[in-house]
């Protein structure tokens, strides 16, 4: 929890700093998060103890030179590693990508259910049901789950609307044992 909250005062930080210089910074943060996450190699230097601060600090800066990152994401990236805080960067890119599309007025959520896709009809239902509750639009990516056996269960940051066949038959079980 500790953590979390230390990577949304980051994102939120650096975010005001981007903005300020009119840098557009979740698209610097998602193409480095691309690149260490084509590179296993890449992502073992940066999250694992086992290198110093200057061998992670030479080879990112090469990374961020070819990525042509802005002097802000570099500086950023660098009080990260010499602070070792970098195991923290994938919090702080996912707050930063909520940041921004809430300021662009939508909202990102994933439904989970157990077929390998959801018709197109349900899928419109619950943006329009999302839309009409939360304000703004709502995009949804669709997941597999083996868990679900039947139902979905929508994620929207903090917003959860479990119509799983799992949730009713628990909702079931306590109304009959609190009777």
């Amino acid at each position: 929890m500790k953590e979390q909250i230390i990577a949304k005062a980051y994102a939120q930080s650096i975010v005001e700093l981007s903005e300020e210089l009119k840098l557009d910074l979740a698209k610097e943060l998602t193409s480095l998060s691309e690149a260490i996450n084509t590179s296993n190699d890449l992502e073992t230097l940066l999250f694992l103890d086992v290198f110093t601060v200057e061998e992670k600090l030479s080879v990112l800066n090469t990374v961020m030179d070819k990525l042509n990152l802005s002097q802000i994401t570099k500086n950023f990236l660098h009080f990260l590693i010499q602070e070792k805080r970098i195991g923290l960067m994938p919090m702080i890119f996912k707050n930063v990508i909520v940041i921004d599309d809430h300021k662009k007025g939508f909202l990102r959520g994933t439904i989970e259910g157990s077929e390998d896709s959801i018709p197109v009809d349900v899928k419109e239902k619950l943006k329009s049901y999302l839309q009409q509750k939360l304000g703004k639009e709502t995009i949804l990516e669709y997941i597999k789950n083996e868990n679900v056996s039947a139902g979905y269960k929508v994620t929207v940051e903090d917003l959860q609307l479990d119509a799983s066949l799992e949730n009713q038959l628990e909702k079931f079980k306590e109304s009959v044992l609190n009777s």
